[in-house]
């Protein structure tokens, strides 16, 4: 009985240190830069688990989430918002709280965690127009934006992105 016993928390012990470093091995600083804020990363959601919260909110409703995905786009002028990829189509528009730190303008295309707030906006078509010109579109590409758009928005206070 003795050596099942021993046998059985041996496993147990084996189980648990493997979890505890593929968990580990998850998510490493040294692996990342930080803009804003330094944050704890836990409970990171997929850009899938992502998509399902934004489709479960309202306008007003507010979230505090982490996420990880790849960044769609930046803004060209001065680092003050980026896009993020969700499932399928979607994305995230990402701001930073209070203008109060910048993300570099060659982020495109690199794994970011943000931290912060997660909510659904309506954004006019001024200031869609605005975020086109800053993302480097062009004047017919900003002239086809019409009608205001309903946006999966995040505010960030710290951005993890990976070097």
């Amino acid at each position: 009985m003795k050596k099942i016993s021993l046998l059985f928390v041996s496993l147990l012990f084996i189980v648990v240190s493997g979890f505890a470093q593929s968990k580990a091995k998850a998510f490493n600083p040294k692996d990342y830069a930080l803009f804003g804020e330094k944050f704890k990363v836990t409970k990171i959601l997929t850009k899938d688990q992502m998509l399902k919260k934004y489709k479960n909110l309202k306008k007003g409703d507010t979230i505090v989430v982490q996420f990880v995905s790849n960044i769609k786009a930046v803004c060209k002028k001065k680092g003050c918002w980026m896009k993020m990829e969700l499932a399928g189509d979607d994305d995230s528009f990402v701001k930073f709280k209070d203008y109060s730190f910048f993300v570099p303008l060659n982020a495109d295309n690199s794994t970011a965690i943000v931290n912060g707030q997660a909510f659904v906006d309506v954004v006019s078509v001024d200031e869609l127009r605005h975020y086109a010109k800053d993302g480097g579109k062009s004047a017919a590409e900003i002239a086809k934006i019409t009608k205001p758009e309903i946006t999966y928005s995040f505010t960030a206070d710290g951005v993890y992105i990976k070097k």
